[in-house]
């Protein structure tokens, strides 16, 4: 009997994070690894498409969570805001990932155990 057929959870993905999930949130995540010194405020906005509100929201849910951390600093006599993801956070991006490389192994999987079903190439290109 299969895993599916037994129905044990195999495709219930407990560790995507709901946290990191969530599409802006996830954007965020990205950009920060991408940019491990850090982004300010507005070069993060910039490349997550959000406005100042959206992002200030997001940040929020994400430094609750320890994911990310937020500097307030003056340069040129102008506030600015820095922002870095954290240790934890990094790990929990990674954890995060391996799930979603699962879910596209299982995907794929699925789509080449029926015939009918024309072939799996993978994720669409960007």
């Amino acid at each position: 009997m299969s895993a599916a057929e037994r129905g044990d959870g195999q495709y219930a993905y407990e560790g995507l994070d709901r946290v990191i999930h969530e599409r802006a949130r996830l954007g965020v995540l990205t950009s920060l690894v991408a940019h491990p010194k850090g982004l300010v405020f507005g070069d993060l906005r910039r490349l997550c498409q959000l406005t100042d509100g959206n992002l200030s929201r997001h940040l929020q849910v994400l430094l609750e969570a320890g994911l990310v951390e937020v500097v307030k600093s003056f340069e040129h006599n102008r506030p600015q805001t820095v922002c870095k993801i954290t240790s934890e956070g990094r790990a929990r991006y990674l954890d995060y990932l391996a799930v979603l490389e699962q879910v596209v192994r299982d995907a794929a999987a699925a789509m080449q155990s029926d015939p009918a079903a024309p072939p799996f190439t993978g994720l669409a290109p960007a």
